[in-house]
């Protein structure tokens, strides 16, 4: 009896590892560059500033997952937009002196229009996404280019402090000091309110999946989870409360994941995209506008690359000629590495978070070891062919099963 019970628990400990497999890869990582950074990646300011780093990648590996889930196709051009649309938003805030909330609208308009222009020539004249996004990369940095002259444009907070408090300050601390340890009061309810909410979400998915007569893990696995989830946020936020407080950028991203999540999992639309992907033929022949869904997720990849053009501009307090370079492959990478599949129809937006702060991690890691920029890139490659070469000997796996 004790080696049965002792075979459950240890084949519900694989089961839980399997389907977490890259929230385990991310702790090791993150273990393993504080060990070799001498504890420095954990240091306060360096969670504040590796959450601003990560922002936009996050925000940008959202929008490429819905592309990617259409069949594997992937948007080589939100680098190019993004360095277009921040270029157009500083000269609107710098030059015409235009209000904040306008030019954020217009910002993003503009990414919609262009992530339209490219949904139009992909999902109607079926040009395949690679050849139309490689053209609007250069197509759009270009333009990029020949508008801001090649040089940069500051967007300095003393003459544009609305803009940047919205996507680069912080709520301000309200410190409490209880048996010598100070918190900070903002920080500690808001990660509180957090952990309730993905505690509360999680229990209800459980229930029901289960009563829908799908596996779900066992209920001492879930509680587990559930600890080691709340105790890390709780963590995190703790060293939050060290630094400059809680980032107004993680409210941002709150909103935008949860409501893509969302989106991807309880909508009839967002049910498409995985439909889509799975099988384009089989999801027309059910009355699905395929088409329709082509289109929207690459309108919706503009839109986003709007809002991470923004949160740069904000960041980088200026819009540089180079801003953007590589990012989406960054994006790209964030994806695959949080386990979409390179054939479409499979991936989360919350695999895409873990993929985007896995890749975070690993800038940031390596940059303060020291390790050489183009040693980086080698290293971000052979990740990314991992994870690609994972996902395929998953599917040759099922496909024999």
């Amino acid at each position: 009896m004790d080696k049965h019970r002792l075979g459950n628990a240890l084949t519900n400990v694989g089961n839980m590892a399997k389907r977490n497999t890259m929230l385990i890869v991310l702790a090791l990582v993150i273990i393993f560059f504080t060990i070799g950074t001498g504890g420095i990646l954990l240091n306060p300011g360096n969670i504040t500033s590796l959450i601003m780093q990560t922002s936009y990648v996050i925000v940008l590996a959202v929008g490429m997952l819905m592309c990617i889930l259409t069949g594997g196709n992937i948007d080589l051009s939100v680098g190019s937009v993004l360095a277009l649309v921040s270029v157009i938003a500083a000269k609107l805030l710098v030059e015409a002196h235009m209000n904040v909330f306008l030019v954020i609208i217009i910002s993003l308009i503009i990414g919609g229009l262009i992530g339209a222009f490219h949904g139009f020539w992909i999902a109607y004249i079926r040009i395949p996404a690679f050849i139309v996004t490689l053209a609007g990369m250069m197509l759009w940095r270009g333009l990029q280019l020949v508008i801001s002259d090649a040089k940069a444009i500051p967007v300095t907070s003393d003459k544009n402090p609305l803009f940047t408090s919205i996507f680069n300050s912080f709520i301000p601390n309200i410190k409490l000091t209880l048996f010598g340890v100070t918190f900070d009061i903002v920080c500690m309810i808001l990660s509180v309110l957090a952990t309730a909410a993905i505690v509360i979400l999680m229990t209800r998915s459980r229930k029901t999946r289960k009563s829908k007569g799908f596996e779900v893990p066992s209920r001492a696995a879930h509680i587990f989870k559930c600890v080691l989830i709340s105790a890390v946020i709780l963590f995190f936020t703790f060293l939050l409360s060290e630094d400059r407080g809680f980032p107004f950028m993680l409210i941002i991203l709150a909103v935008i994941l949860v409501g893509y999540s969302y989106f991807t999992s309880k909508t009839v639309p967002g049910r498409y995209l995985y439909a889509v992907g799975s099988n384009e033929k089989a999801a027309k022949m059910s009355g699905v506008d395929t088409n329709k869904i082509l289109f929207g997720a690459y309108t919706n990849m503009g839109v986003l690359s709007a809002v991470a053009a923004l949160i740069c501009v904000a960041r980088f307090a200026s819009a540089q000629p180079t801003a953007g370079e590589g990012y989406e492959m960054d994006a790209i990478a964030s994806c695959f590495i949080g386990g979409a599949s390179a054939y479409g129809g499979t991936g989360t937006v919350t695999g895409a978070l873990v993929g985007a702060m896995f890749m975070g991690v690993l800038n940031n890691g390596m940059s303060m070891m020291g390790i050489d920029t183009n040693a980086q890139r080698v290293v971000k490659g052979i990740v990314l062919l991992a994870a690609v070469l994972f996902d395929i000997l998953s599917q040759k796996r099922r496909k024999t099963t």
